[in-house]
């Protein structure tokens, strides 16, 4: 019953309101038919091969106050004297005493030697299509072994994953999963991706960088979703490690970086120049939120530091904002205010501009920026239909910027 427990947890969406990421335990009390529908559905997932009941069987639970068998020496971090520490992976550069616990939750002090206490303890996994990520222009229609855990260098009050990212690792129920394991149970989901996703990823480094050489063992190809805020030395490291990185340029104005992230919109453009320059696929993402980062000035800005610094074939997502977290008092986005962003970007050049999570909205397809004509049709995340022949436009035969296999 409790390894059956991990495989019913997968059942549940990320990001749906009210989730509280943790598995079910024995403990846990079923009406009759919750627990035959939990169960039926976790039987089904097992047939069609996103989770087998062997691999789970394999994997150790975490409860909620262990930390020992995921505690692993961390990288880039310096000793300032014999009990202090400094830890390098993000610009916050915390300073820890004994015992001390970085910003992100899950970097600890112990008697003078910092540690990570997440490395291979997953609390949520998850297939999902890799445009939900999203990546447009990175093997559309594939899927993507989706995994997260505690914790995040950031304290956004939009967060819509807030449940996993301001957490710290014990609050959670989780699952230790090896990077071996990981990319086994990847490789039998037949995805094609594995992404680290829904917290901030580069918060568990190490486990990132292990896992990711695994996958591609497996010919996987591993991805994150992040919020771009880490030191370039570690920056460096990862990009060779992945295959492709979406990050969130989540406005253009350190007032809003300071106020409502917690973080300095200068070390995250560094980090984007950082990216493109080592030619990992980058795609960006812009969450447009009513009265905040969505006046035209702003986004203009914005889109022409990406056409000047990086390149104009760098997709950009704007995406709706919905009320969650600390912002419950500010309404959706309305449509025509993602438009007006992407109209704005593609007036400033960036040639592959898009509007998100509206779905069956027209700009969520990809055109070609020759001719102009459709070359990828999306009616959600999940009918994706592309007709590049190549990697090229099957029209006009101009090459497509993108991974297409």
């Amino acid at each position: 019953m409790k390894n059956l427990a991990y495989i019913i947890k997968a059942l549940t969406p990320p990001g749906k309101t009210g989730s509280k990421w943790r598995a079910l335990t024995p403990h846990d009390a079923l009406d009759r038919r919750s627990f035959l529908f939990r169960s039926g559905g976790a039987l089904c997932l097992c047939a069609l091969g996103d989770f087998n009941i062997v691999s789970c069987i394999d994997e150790s639970s975490a409860s909620k106050d262990a930390t020992e068998g995921f505690a692993k020496i961390a990288m880039h971090w310096k000793k300032l004297d014999k009990s202090t520490v400094q830890c390098g992976l993000c610009p916050n550069e915390c300073v820890l005493g004994n015992g001390e616990r970085g910003a992100c939750r899950v970097r600890e002090n112990r008697k003078g030697t910092l540690y990570t206490l997440v490395y291979s303890r997953l609390a949520t996994m998850h297939v999902d299509p890799v445009e939900k990520k999203p990546f447009f222009h990175f093997l559309p229609g594939s899927m993507a072994y989706s995994v997260a855990t505690a914790g995040c260098n950031f304290s956004c009050k939009f967060c819509q994953n807030w449940e996993l990212s301001q957490a710290k690792p014990e609050d959670l129920d989780a699952v230790m999963v090896s990077p071996d394991a990981l990319a086994h149970r990847a490789h039998a989901s037949s995805s094609r991706i594995i992404a680290f996703t829904y917290n901030e990823p580069t918060i568990q480094y190490e486990y990132i960088i292990d896992a990711s050489r695994k996958a591609r063992e497996k010919h996987l190809r591993p991805v994150i979703v992040s919020n771009g805020y880490i030191r370039p030395e570690a920056g460096r490291q990862l990009t060779t490690s992945l295959d492709a990185i979406k990050i969130d340029l989540k406005s253009f104005s350190q007032k809003f970086y300071g106020e409502i992230c917690g973080g300095v919109l200068n070390h995250v453009l560094k980090n984007l120049e950082l990216v493109h320059k080592s030619g990992t696929w980058l795609e960006i993402v812009v969450l447009v939120i009513p009265t905040l980062n969505d006046s035209e000035s702003e986004i203009r800005s914005m889109v022409r530091w990406v056409k000047r610094n990086l390149s104009a074939d760098v997709p950009m997502h704007f995406t709706r904002f919905q009320s969650t977290y600390l912002m419950r008092n500010l309404p959706p986005t309305p449509v025509e205010a993602l438009e007006r962003c992407r109209e704005a970007a593609r007036a400033e050049g960036i040639r592959y501009a898009y509007v998100g999570n509206v779905p069956g909205h027209r700009w969520e397809n990809t055109y070609c920026h020759n001719c102009g004509a459709m070359i990828i049709r999306r009616g959600g995340f999940y009918a994706v239909t592309s007709m590049l022949r190549n990697g090229h436009c099957p029209h006009c035969a101009t090459r497509i910027p993108g991974v297409w296999v």
